[in-house]
Formats: C-alpha cells, sequence, structure tokens
C-alpha cells in the first residue's frame, strides 16, 4: 500500500529513489538533477545496512551519520529521527532512509517554494523538490513495481519514469545510480555498481547507456 505526502519545494533540484531486493539482500540509490555531478552528495549505499539520498538543501554528514546508525543496529526511522533532531536547517531538508530489514523513512521539509513530496512503494522510497508536479514520484513507484529483472533494472526503470513524467522543474543536468549486489572485497567494484553522469544534456538517458554498458562488460545480471 502506497502513502503519499507532498508539499511545496525548497531548493535544490532533484528526483531520487533507494530501493531493496529482499530476495537477494541488494540494495540501491539512483538519482537524478538539474545541477552538475549529483552522483557526488546525494545516493549513499552499503551492502546489508541500508540506502540514503540527501537531498533539498543537501547535507551529506546526515546520509553518512544515518548509514553508521543503521550499521549500529537502528532502524531507518530511529536513524532518520536521530541525524534530524538537532538539525537547526531541518525545514530545509529532504531525506529518504531504507535499512537492509525493509524499514522505511522519509521527510520533507515544509519550506515552501515548488512542490516537493516523497512517496512510500514496497521496497522502494521516491523523493523529489523542484518537480513538475506528483506525477513524477507516482510514475517512478508505477515503474519499479511494473519492471521485472534485477534491482538495478527496476530501479533504472523508475528514474526514465521519473523523468518521462517531467522531472526535475528546472531542466536535467546529472545523474547516478549505486546498487551494492554483494559485500565490500576488493573485487566488489566490478559486481556491484557505482555509475555517474556529471554533465549532460540529457543524463538519465545516457545514464542507462553506461548502465547497459557496464553490465555487459562486467557480466552483472
Amino acid at each position: 500500500m502506497k502513502r503519499m505526502m507532498d508539499m511545496n519545494s525548497n531548493r535544490d533540484n532533484t528526483f531520487s529513489i533507494v530501493a531493496r531486493d529482499p530476495e537477494t539482500g541488494a540494495l540501491a540509490a539512483a538519482v537524478a538533477t538539474a545541477r552538475f555531478a549529483v552522483g557526488n552528495r546525494v545516493p549513499f549505499v552499503e551492502y546489508h545496512v541500508g540506502a540514503v539520498t540527501t537531498q533539498a538543501d543537501t547535507n551529506v554528514m546526515l546520509a553518512k551519520e544515518a548509514l553508521n546508525l543503521l550499521r549500529a543496529g537502528s532502524s531507518a526511522a530511529e536513524a532518520m529521527e536521530t541525524v534530524l533532531k538537532n538539525d537547526p536547517q531541518r525545514d530545509d531538508r529532504q531525506i529518504s532512509v531504507l535499512d537492509a530489514r525493509g524499514g522505511q523513512a522519509a521527510f520533507t521539509g515544509t519550506n515552501p517554494d515548488d512542490y516537493k513530496g516523497h512517496l512510500f512503494g514496497e521496497n522502494c522510497i521516491v523523493a523529489g523538490n523542484i518537480l513538475v508536479g506528483p506525477q513524477t514520484l507516482a510514475a517512478m513507484v508505477e515503474a519499479f513495481d511494473a519492471t521485472a529483472g534485477s534491482l538495478g533494472d527496476r530501479v533504472m526503470a523508475a528514474m526514465e519514469a521519473g523523468q518521462k513524467a517531467g522531472g526535475d522543474r528546472r531542466g536535467k543536468v546529472s545523474s547516478a545510480i549505486i546498487v551494492a549486489y554483494v559485500p565490500p572485497s576488493p573485487y566488489a567494484y566490478t559486481q556491484n555498481i557505482d555509475l555517474r553522469i556529471d554533465s549532460s544534456k540529457d543524463p538519465v538517458a545516457d545514464l542507462r547507456i553506461l548502465y547497459t554498458a557496464y553490465k555487459a562488460a562486467f557480466g552483472i545480471q
């Protein structure tokens, strides 16, 4: 069952998804935005721990601390509330937290501007700000649910659906996807996925091309 929370947006840019595959334990996050190099600050994923996105008035330390708390045993809701509790800019933030057990939590601050919100789906959370409207988020969850294949395939489909439904109201510049299929190891970089399009006129389409080529090159199913 889906639950929608939506408000008017403040700054930074973005539509994103965090997701998990309960059968394989894989975790993922992906994002697209109208600013450069979004992959260096919004999506964070750790195998068997969780997936986090931090956006709007982005603070990467919120995501890193949330992962630390998940690693120590906190639930998604506990981790999110802890990192936001003493944040003086709480109302400027947007954060999604998904733990490895399937716990979900998300927060969208109340400072107004354009459309912003988040939407919970089964095994995923989508979120965005400065969007054309709620159709972006609804299309992402629908595509994630309807797509067969690996977790990465489903996340890519969600990103493409979000872009097709309007995405970031200001346009498109960069995108990224991270999928953790296996634990960290000397060879995990060839088995996991961590890809970025830092500057492009069509970053989600270019991310799909890179994603498909990377999977083929390293034999990822």
